[in-house]
């Protein structure tokens, strides 16, 4: 078994040692069943001095054995089956010779080997429960750890659990050294130990039985000479192995703590793998509202996840992992928590200190790379696709160049106007559109808090007597325009400028890239609601508002020059950190996906903005109505409804993202 110097080491070397133990634990099983049989025959030829050629037949049978026996590590006992070979054929020969022998038997024969029986397999056993009980304490120690909430940690508390986390790690560490040493140490001592015991009862015959001289000194004495060096060399090799075992424990003794503390410089995230195994904690519902977290060992075969629990001889499938959904969840009483949603609905929430690793690799076998010829290959192009899509791009003049339609999204009415005027010699660098390290949103979230209130005071009660209310409605000022569109919302983020349309065109490209390097697919369709004085995206379940903004407060909107689906727009507030009266202008960029073309989302809110700024004037109010068809409600007919069974108030479904 390897012996390591340093505690933390990788997955396929803990893996290596793993089925190295099981391997040398099985051989030192064999060999202690060995030893007692083959320690009852010699205490039966010392005991049974009348049997004594019954006894030393039995004891040249034994010996003969232990070719037969199937040792997991049977490398290098070669030398050792023919030395004991020759030795059963002595044995035979013997058998008839006097049982005088018993007191040199007694101390050349059976005391060696009881020694190594009670000496170095009892050793063995002790430091297997040592090693045992340490490993449950480590074990313990990390549950402890895993459980500190990530929301007001208590430094003291959590200092405790770090401190106990590397204590129970460096005794786990010295407790699997000292057995891994012994079990090392154990392939050489058998040796002897086979050996050693037979050579002294051999000695002892020539010695006590002069009528065997000439049977025995003339015809062995080389042999005995050959099995004498080769256990001296054996022995060598033992202290020489013992030597280097001693100074690795003296290295291991002189590191610090930080050695052994979780969370210390972890490895960076492959994310070219498409398998995976190891130990992760999976909770499971043990109640109506209560859960429980257990630990098995999970793997990955093909595009299912394989879980083994302790015990089993062989795994069995838990999930289908093709079309899956794989991201980073926050639990309250775990750490390093991710989700897996499979298509059909079915959830699993995992944990483990290299989430970040599973995370990748999943996702990697979710689009099933591995049915491909070289599925290591289409991985790191993947990888390295995603790497240059957050490349920044020198100027937005090179995004025109090969663009099918350079003047797709100039329906917005302010854009098409100015849009000459923007494009001048020197274009603007992203640096000074958007902040470089600006933090994405990817999901608009409604507090229970603001549920509520809409509940209460959003919507309005049907009368069911047909009688009206005086009250008017909040909408009534949009009826001229009421148009809702389908779509994905991808995400936002703080920008510098809204006075240019490539603000939004760089942040469609950061938020694409940031999707595709965090491996994030999945999207909730809404709808977003154009009227004349407002822009407002509605959950179709619930029918809530997420979030609107003012139609004046929108400064600019644009559709993707070669994704017509996408489609972008500028929002301007105010920042009042700064103790001005009046706020610094603050401006977001929001990016969505449609169902339909980005334009016709565009044109909306540029005619929006048209009917705002022609109720100012009822002349070009009038002028604007007499240019646009109307429908039968006297709103103007632009185009049908997306929403689909979705505006009935079906459940949106969660799509992924064709961006």
């Amino acid at each position: 078994i390897p012996v390591y110097h340093t505690a933390p080491v990788s997955r396929q070397l803990q893996l290596k040692t793993r089925s190295l133990l099981s391997v040398f634990e099985e051989d030192a099983g064999t060999l202690t069943d060995y030893t007692n049989q083959l320690l009852q025959s010699m205490q039966r030829v010392y005991g049974a001095q009348s049997e004594m050629g019954l006894a030393t037949e039995q004891l040249s049978r034994q010996l003969l054995e232990y070719e037969k026996q199937n040792f997991a590590l049977g490398k290098g006992d070669e030398e050792v089956i023919s030395t004991l070979q020759q030795f059963a054929k002595t044995v035979g020969e013997l058998n008839t010779l006097h049982s005088e022998l018993a007191t040199q038997m007694a101390d050349r024969m059976i005391f060696p080997m009881i020694q190594f029986r009670e000496k170095d397999l009892t050793e063995i056993s002790t430091l297997r429960e040592i090693f045992g009980i340490a490993s449950d304490e480590h074990e313990a120690a990390m549950v402890k750890y895993s459980r500190l909430p990530k929301k007001k940690e208590n430094e003291k508390v959590k200092a405790e659990l770090v401190g106990e986390v590397a204590y129970s790690r460096r005794k786990q560490h010295q407790a699997s050294m000292q057995y891994y040493c012994a079990l090392n140490a154990l392939q050489y001592r058998k040796r002897v130990a086979m050996l050693e015991p037979m050579l002294g009862y051999t000695q002892a015959q020539i010695n006590f039985y002069k009528k065997g001289i000439d049977l025995v000194s003339k015809k062995m004495d080389s042999f005995l000479g050959s099995v004498s060096s080769m256990t001296q060399n054996i022995q060598a090799q033992l202290d020489s192995e013992a030597e280097a075992m001693r100074m690795t424990q003296r290295e291991l003794l002189s590191m610090e703590d930080t050695v052994y503390m979780p969370d210390r410089d972890p490895a960076p995230v492959n994310r070219t793998l498409i398998q995976k195994a190891g130990y992760l904690n999976i909770r499971n519902k043990t109640g109506l509202v209560t859960t429980a977290w257990d630990r098995l060992y999970f793997f990955t075969q093909g595009g299912n996840l394989m879980c083994q629990p302790r015990g089993a001889v062989a795994g069995g499938m838990v999930l289908d992992l093709d079309n899956s959904s794989v991201m980073a969840v926050e639990c309250e009483d775990r750490r390093y928590c991710f989700q897996i949603t499979s298509p059909n609905g079915k959830t699993l929430i995992l944990s483990s200190v290299s989430h970040l690793q599973w995370i990748c690799t999943l996702n990697n076998i979710s689009r099933q790379i591995y049915l491909t010829d070289n599925p290591e290959a289409v991985a790191i192009r993947l990888n390295q696709t995603a790497i240059q899509a957050v490349t920044p791009i020198t100027s937005f003049e090179k995004r025109g160049e090969g663009s099918p339609n350079p003047d797709r999204a100039k329906p917005g009415g302010m854009q098409s106007s100015s849009g000459a005027s923007q494009k001048t010699s020197s274009a603007p660098e992203p640096e000074d559109l958007i902040v470089p390290g600006t933090p994405i949103q990817f999901d608009i979230m409604l507090p229970a808090s603001e549920f509520q209130d809409q509940n209460r005071a959003g919507g309005r009660r049907t009368n069911p007597f047909g009688e009206t209310d005086d009250d008017r409605s909040p909408e009534s000022d949009d009826s001229l325009l009421q148009q809702v569109f389908a779509v994905r919302f991808l995400g936002s983020m703080a920008v510098r400028s809204g006075q240019t349309q490539e603000v939004i065109y760089e942040a469609m490209r950061q938020v694409l890239a940031a999707r595709a390097i965090h491996n994030i697919f999945r999207t909730t369709e809404s709808h977003l609601m154009v009227t004349s004085s407002c822009l407002r995206l509605i959950d179709p379940q619930t029918q809530v508002t997420r979030i609107g903004f003012q139609l004046q407060e929108v400064t600019q909107f644009v559709a993707h020059q070669e994704n017509g689906r996408l489609m972008g727009f500028v929002v301007e507030g105010r920042d009042w950190s700064e103790d001005d009266e009046e706020g610094e202008p603050s401006f977001s960029a929001f990016v969505f996906e449609s169902n339909t073309e980005g334009d016709k989302i565009c044109y909306t809110i540029s005619l929006g903005k048209d009917i705002m700024e022609a109720k100012k004037d009822p002349e070009a109010l009038v002028q604007l109505l007499k240019n646009m068809p109307l429908t039968n409600e006297g709103k103007f007919l632009l185009l049908d409804n997306e929403t689909g069974n979705t505006a009935n108030g079906g459940a949106p479904d969660e799509e992924e993202s064709e961006a």
